[in-house]
């Protein structure tokens, strides 16, 4: 018997294979201002799981320091948009109540939600307070660049619009360890606050010496009553929304040893399995490993170094498409790893814009959500258009939900790769006695290719089509289990029995119009 043939009797005694799970960024940087995205989700949720999103990442939708702000400018993390605060009772987002209904759909859909959360800094304090700060380097917060002195800081927060509910905490200039801007002279620098105990985190990043400061007034986490109450307020959200699991934002930024014990707490009264990604920008991929070696593996990060490839490779013409996994995260600890191909970071027209070229991005996307390793992140605005001022189309030439629902339905068992070629290269996923299927990929950013590929001789005789339409014709799989599968130049190929079970599925004709604008 060959060994690319399934052995019944093996198949009897084995369990089940899990479906592939894929988490959906659900937002992008330029969603409009308008409250009403908790609304258009409510309405999403069944049609995303319809193509295979099992988990969606929400936006940090505490409330913030304006109507308008996304919410990594943080003011409350206690207001999800239920109190009058800072101009608005709802979010940017939408109100509380919609954020419950929200949660309520996604249960009955089997739908997990992740958090965002900001935990880093507070803005837009309610007042000022009085410190003693010294300044130090822009470029390295290690040096003192001033002399002790006074400065009046927006450091007191008392969130009156919501009193003591959920939370009696106030916030105070000793709850801080730096901030950027002294009211009484207008200066803007890096203030490191000054006090007993007080000091820049030692279990931080080193970049710019020491990474502990980033932006507003930076929450200074040796300090007994912060942990207390950010602690809290894990489990205060996880519970109050049935959240599965949270994305960290800038955890380089803030204390190692505390995000430690946070993720410990949460696990301890919320379950084991909360999921957690950190988001950790950096093209160094032993650095990123280092930290997770520190956190215990018990977190994922974003594999950013295998983005850079994406952009790198996109950029370049003819780019070698072998080496599109070298140095990323993915490749070294794909356990860890979350892949994508953009965010609302690195979207056009963020401070940290990381194109991949619009040829490049089916490629990129089935090469995240095809292949075994990794856990991919499709972002919102690659499936449903971004706006703002750098304004784009859904992505893929609208094909990005026919490759993640290819993902949950074809994309199971033994991975083999075809990689002799430096501009087409191809994989077979040769799926196992339960989910027999399996699939072909192809993909050029050059001229047309083939590439034989054995896909196993269970199925010797069946007849093969590209899911996506972009190569015609058929393959028919020769005794020995191989067929030479082709695609069209500057593109790809997803190939499938004729006959597998949910090819009626395909095209998925997904509706990307969210917004429901009137077509041209």
């Amino acid at each position: 018997m060959s060994a690319l043939t399934c052995n019944p009797d093996q198949a009897a005694h084995q369990l089940p294979t899990p479906g592939n799970d894929t988490l959906f960024q659900a937002f992008e940087w330029n969603v409009p201002a308008d409250n009403k995205h908790w609304q258009r989700l409510i309405g999403a949720i069944p049609k995303l799981k319809a193509i295979g999103i099992d988990n969606i990442w929400l936006p940090p939708s505490c409330k913030a320091a304006s109507p308008e702000g996304n919410g990594y400018d943080i003011y409350d993390l206690y207001d999800l948009g239920e109190f009058d605060q800072k101009g608005s009772k709802a979010t940017k987002w939408g109100t509380k109540e919609e954020l419950l209904e929200l949660c309520k759909v996604a249960k009955e859909n089997d739908m997990g939600l992740y958090w965002d959360a900001v935990l880093n800094h507070k803005a837009g304090a309610d007042k000022t307070e009085r410190c003693r700060i010294v300044e130090v380097d822009n470029d390295d917060r290690t040096k003192e660049a001033s002399e002790a002195y006074e400065i009046e800081g927006w450091l007191g927060f008392d969130f009156p619009g919501r009193g003591d509910k959920y939370s009696t905490q106030k916030y105070h200039w000793s709850h801080f360890s730096g901030t950027d801007f002294n009211h009484e002279t207008g200066k803007k620098a890096i203030y490191k606050i000054l006090g007993d105990n007080k000091g820049w985190s030692k279990s931080v990043d080193s970049e710019g010496g020491n990474a502990d400061y980033m932006m507003f007034a930076d929450l200074d986490y040796s300090h007994p009553e912060v942990q207390a109450d950010v602690k809290n307020w894990g489990v205060w959200i996880t519970k109050e929304l049935g959240l599965k699991g949270f994305r960290l934002d800038a955890v380089q930024h803030f204390s190692e040893r505390f995000t430690n014990e946070w993720v410990d707490n949460l696990r301890e009264q919320c379950g084991d399995d909360m999921f957690i990604v950190g988001e950790f920008w950096t093209g160094d991929t032993e650095t990123m490993s280092k930290w997770l070696e520190d956190m215990g593996h018990k977190f994922s990060l974003y594999d950013a170094p295998l983005l850079y490839n994406f952009n790198r490779i996109s950029t370049t013409e003819k780019g070698d498409l072998r080496k599109v996994f070298d140095g990323s995260l993915v490749q070294k600890q794909p356990v860890n790893a979350v892949t994508v191909v953009m965010n609302h970071d690195t979207q056009p027209g963020q401070t940290v814009a990381t194109p991949v070229e619009g040829y490049f991005k089916p490629l990129a996307y089935a090469l995240i959500l095809l292949r075994r390793e990794g856990y991919p992140c499709p972002f919102y605005g690659d499936l449903y258009g971004m706006k703002g001022e750098n304004p784009e189309p859904p992505s893929c030439g609208g094909k990005l939900a026919d490759i993640i629902l290819a993902r949950k339905s074809y994309a199971y068992g033994d991975q083999e790769d075809y990689w002799d070629q430096c501009n087409c290269i191809g994989f077979v996923r040769r799926g196992t006695w339960d989910r027999p299927n399996g699939m072909a990929v192809v993909m050029s950013n050059a001229d047309a290719g083939e590439i034989r590929m054995a896909v196993g001789d269970m199925h010797k005789g069946e007849k093969w089509t590209d899911l996506l339409g972009w190569e015609q014709g058929e393959v028919v799989i020769d005794d020995e289990g191989f067929g030479l599968f082709k695609t069209p130049g500057v593109s790809m190929a997803i190939w499938v029995n004729c006959e597998a079970e949910g090819r009626e599925r395909f095209p998925t004709n997904f509706d990307s119009n969210i917004y429901g604008e009137e077509k041209d």
